[in-house]
């Protein structure tokens, strides 16, 4: 271990982490799948001011893009859904799904589909509902998965998208391993690699979660190809360019006492948790 790893552990030893699935499933206490079921309420409530779960599930066919290990489409399927789809590149998450689905009972309301959200195999007008929680800060191509989606959503269907900005104290989606609060703002990236490699490397499946997060480019840097970086101003640039019609938009500050710092420009992106979009074909 150099200085600059040393430093940065000590540091890092200074911040609790937040509870993240990746140690909870280490530790044996619950799937990754189990516990994106039980904060399957919290993947929605912030469309709430503008709609229901009923509105939004009810007999309707539903997809869900960048569905992870499926437990947030079971609990969809839950809300009364005719079917829910959830898509999704890694295949290790399709065994953890169907379990919890057999599990409650949902198989005939439920299918796991691998396979990228820039070419999905549904027909043109398929969908009621196609939902993105926590998944447009991973897209490469957020411009053409949302075509996709506009393809694929019935005329008078909406998405519902959610996600945390890049500049959110944890936007750069380490903090199964890494506590300091906007530590991808004091620290460059290989910096960060290297810390992240040398933090799970020995955890029993630190293999799994390097090549999930780091990928090496043509010129054989490392990089973080998990996420892309989006921040609010670019998903405004990117919706605008879609063809969905804009029928609720907010921004959710850190915490209420910050909220009328969340709305000063050029702090906005530092202090917002959370952006929500509702749009419509």
């Amino acid at each position: 271990m150099n200085l600059s790893q040393y430093t940065f552990k000590k540091l890092n030893n200074l911040f609790p982490l937040p509870v993240h699935p990746f140690n909870l499933q280490n530790q044996g206490e619950k799937t990754y799948a189990q516990w994106q079921f039980e904060k399957g309420f919290e993947s929605i409530k912030y469309y709430s001011p503008y709609v229901d779960s009923k509105e939004m599930f009810t007999n309707k066919k539903v997809l869900d893009v960048g569905c992870g290990a499926a437990g947030k489409s079971l609990y969809y399927s839950k809300q009364g859904a005719s079917i829910v789809y959830g898509i999704d590149q890694i295949s290790s998450y399709k065994e953890q799904a169907d379990s919890l689905a057999e599990k409650l009972d949902l198989q005939d309301k439920f299918e796991f589909v691998l396979g990228s959200a820039t070419n999905m195999p549904f027909d043109n007008n398929y969908f009621d509902t196609i939902i993105l929680n926590d998944a447009m800060e991973h897209l490469k191509d957020p411009k053409k998965v949302l075509n996709e989606c506009y393809r694929i959503l019935k005329k008078d269907g909406i998405i519902y998208i959610n996600f945390p900005p890049y500049n959110h104290p944890f936007g750069a989606h380490l903090s199964d391993t890494i506590g300091i609060p906007w530590v991808h703002l004091f620290f460059s990236e290989k910096s960060l690699i290297q810390n992240y490699k040398s933090s799970v490397e020995s955890l029993p499946d630190g293999k799994n979660r390097i090549d999930l997060r780091i990928s090496t480019d043509e010129n054989g840097n490392e990089y973080f190809s998990y996420i892309n970086k989006m921040t609010i101003k670019r998903f405004e640039k990117v919706i605008k360019q879609s063809d969905f019609n804009k029928m609720y938009y907010e921004s959710i500050p850190l915490k209420k006492l910050l909220a009328p710092v969340s709305k000063i420009p050029f702090l906005k992106e530092y202090f917002t948790k959370m952006i929500v979009f509702i749009g419509k074909k």
